[in-house]
């Protein structure tokens, strides 16, 4: 069987943008547990076992709740996410299954509303779609989870 590709063998230019991309994201005003909760659900909907290792381990490191991080995929039946973060959840699910007949955009865009102008909310949907994009380059490349360590990437 041939190995997929490597981490080296991704090209140079690809991982520059999208370090360069995910640096920009991160230095945003947005609570960095908060994003970290989302890309955990996002990797979760995606399957991405890479991401959702790397991304408990990173929320973990910054000192978010381990229930909380277990209980995301069912966030709408618990009680302990904030207003605030029930809506950015939602938002990423409808970003991350545009398609599914299940979200009423609009409804959730101006539930945002209630905490983010518009500028916040574009860059709260390219986090998402940030997520998305290496969860898919994750798994094409078949990189491997578990191994890894918290701020390597």
């Amino acid at each position: 069987m041939t190995t997929r590709i490597t981490f080296s063998e991704i090209p140079k230019g690809l991982m520059s943008s999208m370090i360069a991309t995910e640096g920009y994201l991160n230095k945003l005003s947005f609570d960095y547990k908060l994003l970290e909760l989302i890309r955990v659900r996002v990797s979760n909907i995606n399957q991405c076992a890479y991401c959702i290792d790397m991304h408990i381990k990173e929320a973990l490191a910054a000192g978010e709740d381990l229930q909380r991080l277990y209980s995301v995929n069912d966030w709408q039946d618990t009680n302990y996410y904030s207003d605030l973060e029930r809506a950015c959840l939602a938002w990423a699910e409808c970003i991350t299954q545009p398609n599914s007949a299940q979200y009423d955009q609009q409804s959730l865009f101006e539930n945002l509303l209630h905490f983010y102008d518009k500028p916040s909310i574009a860059n709260l949907s390219f986090v998402i779609i940030q997520i998305n994009a290496w969860n898919r380059l994750m798994k094409s490349c078949g990189i491997e989870p578990g191994s890894y360590q918290v701020g390597q990437h």
